[in-house]
């Protein structure tokens, strides 16, 4: 049994953390489908809400993938057919002319998704005779011709006409008549039923994706989200062979006040992404199924076992307990720390099941890693707040609040050391709203009591992905998230203090 577990050990494979690098390493496969997965492939919802490693990008492929194989057309955007830094570069800000930006890029969107869209009909390789295709081709071939030009150039091209006629030097008279015909979309307006007629017996799916890529908070970039949403929700009504998807990360979702609030009027229409411990468990599970065959009828509890040794029922030697628990419930994260485990077991030649020794060798990459993931994550809102994080190496894992405080004080004074640019930000910030900021980016957890419905014991600590509605001024003890503990050398609580989940 030892000569097989070790022969596993090499070949097993939890494929790629990254969905785009996965989906042709097995995705689709082991790829857990959930209710959340289910409704948006029926297209009953359209927006997807979620933090970064969520599995948004997961669910994107798969639909992307079943909708080529049902026949579908698929138009996919990625990170690199977006720049907020050369949208940044490129348009006027709105102090330098009167005109609303939210509604310039919805306007835009709406006409660059429709010539996408056009666009992709118009690849047949053989004419049709149909009349309405025939016009949107002509249209294509006189308006579109640029060869070498990205998806997005249309979106660029139009809000320049719009910024021209909204701060140009053109009489009043002149600029409402123009800008009449750009909001309304005039230059095309004409072929949207030619569109719709096309799309009676021809699916289109058109997948936005990474949006949080090179997000800069700016004026733009907030524009750029909020008018993308109200177009794919107009554009999603036009024909039910249609369909615009986006997703979107929780923090930038919340933080646009203009999307926020227009969401709020299509709340039908959003996705929340979460996971609970079982379906982190079966996401592993069914992952080494696929690597080991000889699993493949295995339960999930069997599979998990059989990667890590079981434990005598204590938090601290049972491998999915300590594993999990060092998460912020996300896929991308079981997949690294395990991953990480084969990795470190790999090189010290341990057979599987893996035991409690590797997990902890594995652990300190693995909260070095996602230490300054979570910062990278923060670096446009809360620049530089790793070096916040740094503020606590060496500490306790558990406060009172009191002490949370003081230390909280320090940082904000300057009398604890921090980067000049998170030094900017903390200006604005007391002990309690620092507190705030650390709890909800998943730094800090909070103790909560019995009774509690994210609770599984009699007093617990939890993270704001367990609790996100918890309000934590009334909180009075918090604990450092064990992701981050190894990477920062935080110490042990005090012997007489009582070992609980998150605190120690």
């Amino acid at each position: 049994m030892g000569t097989v577990a070790a022969q596993d050990n090499n070949t097993i494979d939890l494929g790629a953390p990254a969905a785009e690098r996965d989906i042709d390493r097995g995705l689709e496969h082991y790829f857990l489908e959930s209710d959340a997965f289910r409704r948006v492939l029926r297209g009953e919802t359209t927006v997807i809400l979620g933090n970064r490693g969520a599995g948004k990008s997961a669910i994107f492929q798969i639909v992307a993938r079943r909708s080529r194989a049902n026949g579908a057309r698929v138009i996919e955007l990625a990170p690199e057919d977006y720049s907020y830094e050369m949208l940044q570069r490129t348009m006027q800000t709105e102090e330098q002319g009167s005109w609303a930006k939210q509604g310039a890029y919805a306007a835009a969107w709406k006409y660059t998704l429709l010539v996408l869209v056009m666009k992709e009909l118009c690849k047949k390789q053989v004419r049709s005779k149909n009349a309405s295709e025939a016009a949107i081709r002509k249209y294509v071939r006189d308006h579109h011709r640029q060869p070498g030009m990205g998806k997005l150039w249309a979106l660029i091209s139009y809000l320049k006409r719009l910024e021209g006629f909204k701060i140009g030097p053109y009489e009043a008279q002149v600029k409402t008549k123009e800008l009449e015909r750009l909001y309304k979309l005039e230059e095309i307006r004409h072929l949207v039923p030619h569109l719709q007629k096309a799309l009676t017996d021809q699916q289109v799916v058109v997948v936005i994706d990474e949006l949080d890529k090179g997000w800069d908070s700016s004026e733009d970039a907030q524009a750029f989200i909020s008018g993308l949403f109200q177009a794919c929700v107009a554009l999603n009504g036009l024909s039910a062979n249609l369909r615009m998807y986006i997703s979107l990360r929780q923090e930038l979702y919340e933080n646009t006040p203009a999307l926020y609030e227009d969401a709020q009027k299509h709340r039908d229409l959003i996705e929340s992404v979460s996971w609970s411990e079982a379906d982190l468990r079966s996401l592993i599970a069914r992952r080494i199924r696929y690597s080991l065959p000889r699993l493949a009828e295995a339960t999930d509890e069997k599979c998990w076992n059989a990667l890590f040794a079981a434990g005598r029922g204590t938090r601290r030697d049972d491998a999915f307990r300590y594993i999990v628990d060092r998460t912020l419930h996300r896929p991308r994260e079981m997949i690294l720390f395990c991953t990480q485990c084969l990795h470190t077991a790999g090189e010290r030649r341990s057979p599987l099941p893996l035991r409690m020794d590797t997990i902890a060798l594995a652990e300190f990459e693995y909260s070095r890693g996602r230490t300054h993931d979570v910062a990278a994550e923060q670096r446009f809102q809360y620049p530089d707040v790793l070096s916040v994080f740094e503020a606590f190496r060496g500490q306790v894992h558990t406060f009172e609040r009191r002490s949370l405080e003081y230390l909280c004080l320090e940082i904000i004074t300057g009398e604890v050391t921090v980067g000049a640019r998170a030094r900017r930000w903390l200006a604005d910030y007391d002990e309690d709203t620092l507190i705030d900021v650390l709890w909800k980016i998943g730094f800090l957890t909070a103790e909560v009591a019995a009774g509690t419905a994210c609770t599984d014991g009699p007093l617990t600590f939890v993270g704001h992905h367990q609790a996100p509605q918890l309000d934590v001024r009334n909180v009075r003890r918090f604990a450092i998230h064990p992701m981050f503990r190894a990477c920062l050398g935080t110490r042990e609580v005090d012997a007489d203090i009582p070992c609980r989940r998150h605190g120690g």
